[in-house]
């Protein structure tokens, strides 16, 4: 019976998740369309920190309780799955046209985030709170260069009928449906994990960290087969900023995170592909070959982490 009631929370976390990320997605265009800022920094912003809100709530809870590797698996985890599977799955269904402040600013800023968790992890396996306090004036930063060119002359032109309130009530549905989606897919597959028998870390990096991805996930694909690739593309790179920077930065200053060894694999592993795929974007398009690649390397990836 627990199995049945798990499975139903999975199934409607997921159908919260779908319409939850439309409707987000829709009103999230809108609102950049009227105030004249870009689809870029609607992406990394409003999208990305919106979608990112399950990861938050999920790792500052597990710090607080004590579940230190559940809070660390999530973010490595959910980072992993955003490049690999979401940005991957997007080129699929459309190539990724990547705007060149992404390329030259925000993706590299990324992978240095994920550097700078390696070696936090490398040295002591923990996250202190002076790190935490880096982490979090490091995001303070990112966020302000983010927000200093929002405004867009092109994207200014174009015009949304909605009125803002409509807009507004659009918003909030949309990421109410994301966030309680979320909760509800993590909680009713985390029970199924457990009732397999699978460790705390194990459950962090795959169920729970795949769980809380899933509005990165269907926001971006349905951002990519509108055509919205700014907005896809901006939303991975977005939510793995934040991740990092911010949802650890709260959750080891709240309470100093201790973490197994094989975490640091896991964070080299995440600046590794990062690295690739940045030079791979640098060069070309992230079209339908790539794509493959990047969701073939994160099976290859589950592979390991369920076998080590």
């Amino acid at each position: 019976m627990q199995i049945l009631w798990n499975a139903f929370l999975t199934l409607l976390g997921f159908l919260l998740l779908v319409k939850g990320a439309d409707v987000f997605v829709d009103s999230a265009s809108g609102v950049a369309k009227k105030l004249g800022v870009s689809p870029l920094v609607i992406g990394l912003t409003i999208v990305a920190f919106g979608t990112s809100l399950p990861e938050l709530a999920v790792s500052v809870t597990a710090a607080l309780s004590g579940s230190n590797e559940i809070a660390v698996g999530n973010v490595t985890g959910s980072n992993i799955f955003n490049l690999l599977v979401v940005a991957g799955v997007s080129a699929i269904i459309a190539p990724l046209t990547i705007d060149r402040f992404l390329i030259k600013r925000d993706w590299p800023a990324s992978i240095l985030a994920a550097a700078l968790l390696g070696v936090f992890l490398l040295f002591g396996n923990d996250i202190s709170r002076l790190e935490a306090v880096i982490l979090l004036v490091i995001f303070a930063i990112m966020l302000f260069l983010q927000l200093r060119n929002a405004k867009s002359a092109e994207e200014a032109r174009q015009t949304d009928d909605r009125k803002p309130i409509l807009l507004a009530v659009l918003l909030v549905l949309g990421i109410a449906g994301i966030i309680l989606g979320g909760e509800f897919a993590v909680e009713g597959a985390s029970g199924l994990a457990r009732a397999i028998g699978w460790s705390e870390s194990l459950i962090g990096l795959t169920i729970v960290a795949i769980g809380t991805s899933l509005p990165e996930l269907v926001t971006s694909i349905v951002a990519a087969r509108r055509g919205e690739n700014e907005i896809a593309m901006g939303n991975v790179i977005g939510s793995n900023l934040f991740n990092i920077l911010c949802i650890l930065g709260i959750s080891a200053f709240l309470s100093p995170i201790t973490v197994a060894p094989t975490a640091v694999i896991d964070a080299a592993f995440l600046v590794v592909v990062s690295v690739v795929f940045w030079l791979v974007a640098r060069f070309a398009k992230i079209g339908k070959a790539a794509g493959t690649a990047m969701v073939l390397t994160y099976v290859g990836y589950m592979v390991y982490i369920i076998n080590r």
